[in-house]
């Protein structure tokens, strides 16, 4: 499989599912009203503390089936390692599901503030949101195997297909069915259901044949081997889990549901720069995890680099747009001055965090294609010490600005201390040359840029004039940041040097 056309097809369904997204959301709020879609975003939230389950079972399904394209084990040990890990998904999507379902009261009654909607109605979307989470959850496992293989062309475009069918096609629900929080969630579990059969057909379809004689049934044993490295995951995920959803469960419980709304309006947005990571890591990590099978130290150090600055190159002029131009951004896709004067300070300090996040996870991709976490382990039990206390007491005292503050601040520790001794660890003598040349040249170029559009832009009020001034403003960034990237020159002029004397 081309890792080019893997890239450029995560990007492209990376992209398509995040703007679809986003810009959705304003008609979200118009059909269902800002307290409903507050919903929404905690059923966003729900998801991601499903994961806590996962046990780091899914990226390891991805990396043994890396290890099979790269011949480390047979078509027999990856068909019974699937069984194995479908046994456990299913129980453990049955018990979480019937759980959150059981909780269902609690959550409604007190622990969110609901104001105006009745609350049977918020109940019953509680109660469809627990099966809806356990399904996505159970696919997951299945998008892993399928991502493993490089398969990632046709995983994008149904991931495409899957984003209009749940944020685009939900509209025509809304004006013919209706637009309560029970209705909507009714059709996003229908979604998820479609979304589950398909992608179990497309594994099975993927999956190495075996001798009929050879029988899969369900066995422990299979687990024993990745059991170390499944763990290893699921800590780092647990990790990841209370490092970016904790302020916002706490949120939940703090602010009224319409507030919670605004909140999450801001965080979407600046989830638009985690999108930069998402497709690069998708398609990175089965190809390094290949490399390093092969003994292939350069290509694997070549590959790292190239993509930090590939990287580098988007998310950073990414986020210092929404941050630097937090209400200009929100008043072209709202033009409600209510969600700007709310969302705008959220925006600038998550988009400045998740642009810091996008490269400081870069190290830990090196360690999952060492398959080697153990350092990563210990500098995450450190850094959650730290962390979780601090972002506690900052949300409680201070709100969303102080989880905004405590959210950039711990990667900002994260990606100065921990990432010189990761690539110490493992690769004597890069980390020097990997942040001067690989990052800071580009986060250079790109606030030179800045601040040139600080003295010469003048922002117009009307939306669609300020939409593409934002898209202008955007587009002069990423050619400063490409100017940054050696890699990128390298890129162009080789296309420029084929066009010119081909």
């Amino acid at each position: 499989m081309s890792l080019k056309r893997n890239i450029l097809a995560n990007y492209a369904s990376q992209i398509y599912v995040m703007l679809i997204g986003i810009l959705m959301v304003p008609a979200y709020i118009v059909y269902m009203g800002a307290e409903a879609y507050g919903l929404v975003g905690f059923f966003t939230m729900l998801q991601m503390w499903f994961q806590l389950l996962d046990m780091g079972l899914t990226p390891t399904m991805a990396r043994e089936t890396a290890r099979f394209n790269g011949s480390a084990i047979d078509a027999l040990a990856l068909r019974r390692l699937l069984r194995a890990l479908e046994g456990i998904f299913i129980g453990i999507a049955v018990l979480g599901a019937a759980a959150m379902m059981l909780g269902s009261d609690f959550i409604t009654n007190s622990w969110l503030k609901v104001q105006q909607l009745p609350v049977e109605e918020v109940q019953h979307a509680i109660m469809l949101m627990a099966v809806i989470v356990a399904l996505r959850w159970v696919s997951g496992l299945y998008r892993g195997a399928i991502g493993g293989f490089e398969h990632l062309v046709w995983l994008s475009g149904f991931n495409i297909a899957v984003a209009t069918a749940r944020f685009l096609l939900v509209i025509p629900v809304f004006i013919l069915v209706g637009s309560s929080p029970t209705e909507f969630f009714s059709y996003q579990l229908l979604v998820a259901v479609v979304e589950l059969v398909v992608v179990v057909v497309q594994t099975y379809r993927l999956m190495p044949k075996v001798a009929a004689e050879q029988r899969i049934p369900w066995q422990w044993k299979p687990l024993r081997g990745v059991l170390k490295f499944s763990l290893s995951i699921a800590f780092t995920s647990s990790v990841w889990v209370l490092v970016t959803q904790t302020d916002k469960l706490l949120l939940s419980k703090l602010l009224s549901l319409t507030d919670y709304a605004y909140f999450t309006l801001a965080v979407l947005v600046a989830s638009g720069v985690m999108v930069i990571s998402g497709p690069i890591s998708g398609a990175l990590l089965p190809r390094m995890t290949k490399l390093n099978v092969e003994r292939d130290e350069v290509g694997l150090i070549r590959l790292y680099r190239n993509a930090t600055q590939l990287v580098g190159v988007i998310a950073i002029p990414t986020s210092l747009v929404l941050a630097l131009f937090s209400e200009q951004v929100l008043w072209a896709w709202t033009g409600d001055a209510n969600i700007v004067q709310n969302a705008a300070p959220i925006l600038e300090l998550y988009a400045m965090g998740n642009g810091v996040l996008a490269l400081g996870a870069f190290p830990y991709y090196l360690q999952f294609a060492k398959g080697d976490l153990k350092l990563h382990l210990i500098g995450n039990v450190l850094f959650l010490m730290l962390l979780i206390p601090s972002l506690i007491l900052a949300t409680i005292h201070h709100g969303v600005i102080g989880a905004g503050y405590a959210w950039l601040g711990s990667n900002i520790v994260y990606f100065l201390v921990w990432s010189p001794i990761v690539h110490k660890r493992f690769i004597k003598g890069l980390h020097m040359k990997w942040l001067l040349n690989d990052i800071v040249v580009i986060l250079v170029m790109s606030l030179l840029g800045s601040t040139i559009v600080f003295g010469l832009v003048e922002w117009p009020l009307e939306r669609m004039r300020l939409t593409f001034s934002i898209v202008g403003v955007s587009m002069g960034l990423l050619l400063a940041a490409s100017l940054g990237s050696s890699w990128v020159r390298a890129a162009i002029l080789e296309k420029w040097c084929t066009f010119r004397y081909s």
